[in-house]
Formats: structure tokens, sequence, C-alpha cells
């Protein structure tokens, strides 16, 4: 290492080696650091170092700092419209599927082997880490989020982050913040008072954060109490840098920049694929000036480099640039099964589950089951390694820009055909009901497979199965011995049949081998082990707003036009507000609050076992410890989430879980200790947290509504910084 090069010096400190790079970089190299186009828009030639991704942001070689190729990578690497060639990835299961795990082993697993396969693709930035509360259960953009609550949110999407960061590459967390619907994203105005806000969404953003450290956390499209994220000096700067003390860098998310001097002031550090916002507006022109006439003073400027330069040094981007190899998509495709296995939900079993011996015909029924399984669509959706089974092109609305009904090429029927040996297996698309129903007529048992698709910018308008998936569900089980349903869905749906058919999996979106866990599951090589992590509602009549707010795009406002990535709406101008009554009661916590009941509450799931739960013992204190005993009272092993709640300012409130792996006959004893935030009310005139001294009641379920174990324990008061 040259002494005239301490930035390469792996003895300093990360920041030590930021601050030698900025005292050589010019204004215009800064600059540079602070703005990058989305490289298959680039017009002429593309710079060498680009590789066809998501974002291009470039380096500057004169000092050895790289350029940062940027990939969406929700859940695999992708590969939009396949601008690269034979370009295929290892697909996780949906956001909600790895959240229905509970695992945190799992959603660094899950991370990490994301992380190996962008960093062998040439990849130092992951645009990951979706950690959103499913605050309403329609959202489109659900799929990649993980739940509802924002412990089990933060846990896992940290340990996301962190496994993803163990490549020597940036991940970040997304999207800041209250990024409740796709429907309107451009234009809503999210309103929500501060501590009801610092208790839901925020709270899931400031664990994700604290556990994986993220390199760069990226700002939502919406706005939040009347400013765009990208220019909340609240969210950005008071929470995310001076409250949070974190050192990474703010990039946009894709169109979602509306000014310079407003943006860079309110904390805004990088603008992502500036060909979608209406100007370059961190580019030469406007920022150059902005700086020189002092709108954007020089140091705001270096502390936006700062930021950049010290996260690409912490996490290894100087260090450890990628290496392109080929992946191991055999090991990587282990991965994504062992979370598809453990995300499966039991929703319902008569007995028919797992199916056995005896059988002579099964028939399987509908969601393309004979040649794959379902994924999400927009800019998360992966390509699967070989090629997808079914590509359907969207014609129409805002996802037509960029999205596509893709099945991963794991089939279902498949996976059961090599189990049921000697058994007939038969199958029926599910778009003729007459003919699905004389399939079912004789069989043993009807697996039918309902799917629903959903993407990133629109919502889902109802609840219901789409195509009429319901009735032939209806009309299947009344004629078949036994009908088994398996869900493939963005979201919760409503189940009109519930009562007439004998077992019902929520499978979500399994990933690349989906059909394979799928199997795996109704025959019981693997016990379901996944609890949901949102709720079913019985109806939409019990959600905070039945109704999605606003139309698609919003009623107009003269003079505003709203900056949008999709061609369909590029002229629109508009905004509306939606009020969050229910602040920081988000799904199971609304319905304890309002009374209502869910369809399956969240922490649901049946196993092919029984549990039992004893020795309860609580200590008090600054937190709470629960200890407690799980025997595995059935005939199979089976994994147990047993969940800790506790009641805090009259409200109910996940505080920490246990899952445990038992054989028949096991007993072990846990210890569960509350997240002390979780049992605080945030107070704005401390601020902070506040943990009232006294008598709390806290018990342990196996869902949120149903508990096993019962007791007090008595909290010392105190406060904890914001």
């Amino acid at each position: 290492m040259s002494p005239d090069k301490p930035w390469l010096d792996t003895n300093l400190d990360a920041d030590a080696r930021a601050r030698a790079l900025i005292e050589r970089l010019t204004l215009d190299e800064m600059i540079t650091l602070i703005h990058g186009p989305m490289p298959n828009l680039i017009q002429g030639e593309k710079p060498a170092d680009a590789l066809t991704g998501a974002g291009y942001i470039g380096g500057v070689p004169r000092l050895d700092i790289p350029a940062l190729n940027e990939t969406d990578a929700s859940l695999g690497v992708t590969n939009p419209r396949r601008v690269r060639p034979d370009d295929g990835a290892t697909g996780l299961p949906g956001g909600l599927a790895l959240g229905s795990t509970w695992d945190p082993h799992l959603a660094y697993e899950g991370g990490a082997m994301v992380g190996r396969e962008a960093w062998a693709k040439g990849f130092n930035v992951l645009l990951g880490g979706g950690c959103n509360l499913t605050r309403d259960p329609r959202c489109g953009r659900n799929f990649e989020y993980l739940s509802e609550d924002p412990l089990l949110s933060g846990v896992l999407a940290g340990q996301a982050v962190k496994g993803a960061q163990s490549n020597h590459i940036v991940c970040t967390v997304k999207h800041f913040a209250l990024n409740d619907q796709e429907t309107c994203r451009h234009v809503v105005d999210a309103r929500i008072d501060e501590a009801a806000l610092r208790e839901s969404d925020l709270l899931a953003f400031q664990i994700a954060i604290e556990i994986g450290d993220p390199g760069s956390v990226m700002c939502a499209y919406n706005r939040v109490n009347g400013e765009w994220c990208g220019e909340n000096d609240f969210l950005l700067n008071k929470v995310l840098k001076q409250d949070w003390d974190w050192r990474g860098w703010v990039m946009s998310d894709w169109g979602a920049v509306h000014s310079t001097a407003k943006a860079a002031l309110a904390g805004m550090d990088q603008e992502s694929g500036y060909q979608l916002d209406k100007q370059v507006y961190f580019g030469p022109e406007l920022m150059k000036t902005a700086v020189e006439q002092g709108e954007v003073p020089f140091e705001r400027l270096t502390d936006m480099v700062h930021r950049i330069l010290r996260s690409m040094i912490d996490k290894g981007l100087f260090d450890h640039p990628p290496e392109p190899t080929e992946p191991d998509y055999d090991a990587n495709g282990d991965i994504s099964q062992a979370a598809a296995e453990a995300g499966i939900v039991l929703l319902k079993n008569d007995g028919v589950l797992p199916l056995g011996e005896g059988l002579r015909k099964i028939a399987i029924i509908g969601a393309h089951a004979d040649v794959g399984v379902l994924s999400g669509g927009g800019s998360s959706q992966v390509i699967p390694v070989g090629g997808p089974a079914i590509e359907k092109r969207v014609s129409m609305g805002p996802s037509s820009a960029f999205s596509s009904i893709t099945y991963f090429p794991s089939s279902p029927m498949a996976a059961i055909r090599d189990r049921a040996q000697n058994v007939a297996v038969r199958f029926a698309s599910g778009e003729d009901k007459a003919e699905a129903v004389e399939l079912a007529r004789d069989c043993d048992v009807a697996i039918v497979f309902a799917d629903q698709w959903c993407t990133e910018a629109e919502d889902v308008p109802t609840l219901s199965l789409p195509n009429g998936q319901d009735e032939v569900i209806a009309a299947v089980a009344a004629i078949a011995p036994k009908t088994v349903v398996v869900l493939e869905t963005g979201i919760p749906v409503v189940m009109p049949w519930l009562d007439q058919v004998n077992a019902v999996l929520e499978a979500w979106y399994p990933g690349t081998r989906g059909g394979e866990a799928i199997g795996r599951i109704l025959f019981g090589e693997v016990s379901p082990s996944g609890r949901l992590p949102i709720s079913f509602p019985r109806s939409v009549d019990d959600l905070v707003r039945p109704e999605i707010p606003g139309m698609i795009f919003g009623p107009p406002v003269e003079g505003q036009t709203i900056p949008t990535s999709y061609p369909d709406v590029q002229q629109h101008k508009g905004r509306f507000s939606v009020e969050h009554p229910e602040g920081a009661d988000v799904g199971y916590r609304w319905y304890d609050r309002s009374g209502a009941k869910p369809l399956f509450p969240f922490g649901f799931g049946l196993t092919y076992t029984r549990f039992a739960h004893g020795g309860l013992e609580l200590v008090g204190g600054e937190t709470v410890t629960t200890s407690f005993d799980i025997t595995n009272t059935g005939e199979r092993a089976g994994i147990e989430t047993a969940q800790v709640y506790a009641r805090i300012a009259g409200r109910q409130r996940l505080v920490g879980w246990a899952r445990v792996a038992l054989e028949p006959g096991e007993t072990q004893r846990v210890s569960v200790t509350a997240e002390p935030r979780l049992l605080a009310s945030y107070d704005v005139n401390v601020p902070g947290w506040r943990i009232d001294g006294g008598p709390v009641a806290v018990w342990v379920g196996t869902d949120a509504e149903t508990a096993v174990l019962e007791g007090e324990a008595v909290l010392t008061a105190r406060t904890l910084k914001p």
C-alpha cells in the first residue's frame, strides 16, 4: 500500500479512510458520487464498468473508488426484461413466506445466499431489505415485506441485511417510511402522529438497522405528514441520522427526488436512476450550482460523500471487489427450499394430511401446478435459472412498464407424483369448472391449487381469489371425497369455502423449489411449522379502511406534476392524504382494539404433532424474562413457535418468541427476554421511550388470540433514548 493512498490502509477505520479520500476529491468528482442513472436507459455508450442492472454510480478511478453497480434483490438477483441474456438466479420464497418462518437464522441464510449470487454476478449493492409493515393486507407489495409486527419485521429484515452484507456488499433497508400502499404511491400523503409512527413502522426500521447495520437506506415514494420521504427532515435527519446515530447514506427510490437543495438539506444523500426524475437534481448542473451559490453548504456535500464512501469501505467494497464466478445454484436452491418448507402455513387439517398409503387416484387442479409455482411481479421479479415455466406479459396498468406473471419451473404435480408411487395422478387446469368437477368425482383426494398474482405499483382490489377460483374450489369440495386447498398468494385471502374443505395450506410464493417444498409438506416428509406473520381478515369490512384510498392516480391538483417511472401516468397531476387512525395498532393490534375476529389470527399455524406448555416463570425489572417448558406430546418431530405477548397501555404487543424443534416426547425449557421498547410507550415530551413502572400482564400464546400460559411481571419505571 502506497503511503500516498491512506484510503487503502486497512489498519485505519472507515471514517479515517473516507476523510483521506475527501481531501483529494474535486467538486466535480464529489457530484459524480451522489447521482447515477439506470444503465439500460443510458443514451449512447455505456461506461465500461457499468453492469446492466437497476442502478449505476460512477466511481473515481484515479482515487481507486469503485463504481456502484446496484441490483434489485428483495427475493433474489433480478434481471429486468432479461437485459442480461441467459442470466437466471435463485428465487427466495416471498417475504411473507420468510415472515412465516419466524426464523432469524433462515432470514440470515437467505440474505447471504442472495448476496453471494449478486457478488458472483459482479454487483456490489443490493436493493433489498424490505421492512415496511403490512398495514393494509391488499397492498400489492406485501409479498416483498415480512409482517404486520414491528419486532418480527425488524428482526428478520435485520438478519437478512446482515447476511447479505457478509459478502462484502452494501444492502439497503427500504422503503423509508410508511409505504403501506402501492396504488397512488407517487401522490399519497400518509398522515400519522409521531408517537404512533415511532411505535410501529419506525420501530421496525430501527430494529432492522440495529441488527443489520445496512450501508444504505432507501427512501419511499410517498409523503409522510406533508413532506416527500426524500425531503423529510424529520425522517432523515432527526430520526435516522440524529436519534439513531446511523452513519450510512440515504439513496432515493427510482423517481423519488423532487428538488436539489431541499432534498439535500433534509438528508437525502444520493439520487438513484435519475432518468426517472423530472430533472437530474443531484447532477452537475443543479447540484454544482447549488453548492457554488451556497444553497447547499459545501459541508453538507462532503457529508453526503463521506457517508457513501464510509459505507463502501466499511462493507468491503474497496478491499473485496466482486469476482465474477458461476454461483452454486444447487446449494442456493437448498436454502430457498428450506425457507419455503419452514414458511408454508397449515391453516386447516381434519386429518387428511399428511397424505399416506391407500390412495388410488389423486386429482390435481388449478394454478398451473403441472408445471410450476407463481411468483410476484415488479422490480423484485427473479428470472429463474433455465427460464420460467410460464411468463405472461402484463398489458395494462402501472405495472405494465416492468412486470410479467412468472411461474418458476418447480412443479407441485411432479413432486406429488414422485411421492405417490403406483397412484394415478391426473391434472385439470381449473379454468373449466365442469372439467375440474369431473376429474374430482372419481378420486380419493383432490388437491386444488389456487393462486393470486400481486405486483409492485398496484394494490389488489379485493381479498377474494381471482378468476372464479372460489367457485371451482366449492364445486370440487362438493363432489370429491377429500379436498385439500394449496394457496399461492401474495396477500391474505378470504375463504368462503373453508367449511367445505378438509385442509388448507398457505404456500405464499414458494420460490425456486416451491413445488418440491409443497410436495414434502403434503406427504409429511416435513411437518408444517409456518406461523402467520399477517392476520387473515374475514372480510374487508373488518379492515381499518374497507375501501382502498383514492382512485388509481388520485384527484388532480392544479399545477403539480408528480414524477413517476410509469409511462402510463407521466402527465398525471395529483395528490391526496390518508389518515392512519389505527396509529401503532397494526394488524392483530387493530383486531384487539376493535373487537373484530379475524379468519386466522397473527401467529396461527398448525402442525402434524402437538405441543404442551408449562412451568411459567416471569422475572420483571428493566424488562421481562419469560421462561417456560415446551413438550412435544405427539408422535412426530415438529417445530413450535411460542409467542410472548404483553399488554402495554391497554394494547396487545408481541414482545418476543421462541422457535424450538422437538422430537416426540422431548421437552425443552426456553427463556424469552422482551425487547424493552415493546414494553414502553413513545413520549414526544421526553423525548424517548417511557416504561411505566408497575405490574404488566404477560402471556405465552400459540397465536395472537390463544394464550396457553398467563402471568404478571412488575416493571421498573425508566426512560430510553429515542
